[in-house]
């Protein structure tokens, strides 16, 4: 299987951070809880939140897995 690239954008004006796996936008995540949903949704199947938080695949841009604002 190919090696996967996921990207995850710095947050928005709403909070959430926009997800892409390699060229297709998968939707706004508004936690880890919500990474790891979408990525499951693209056949990245089995990782939990900590495997998210420690793959190589993930390309964090603007802060880290521990940068998720608070939604107003």
């Amino acid at each position: 299987m190919a090696e996967r690239r996921v990207i995850v954008f710095p947050p928005g004006e709403g909070g959430g951070r926009r997800v892409q796996v390699d060229s297709e936008t998968l939707g706004t995540a508004y936690s880890l809880h919500d990474l790891t949903v979408f990525l499951e949704r693209a056949g990245l199947e089995g990782m939990d939140e900590l495997d998210v938080v420690m793959s190589p695949l993930v390309e964090w841009h603007g802060g880290g897995p521990e940068v998720w604002p608070a939604v107003s």
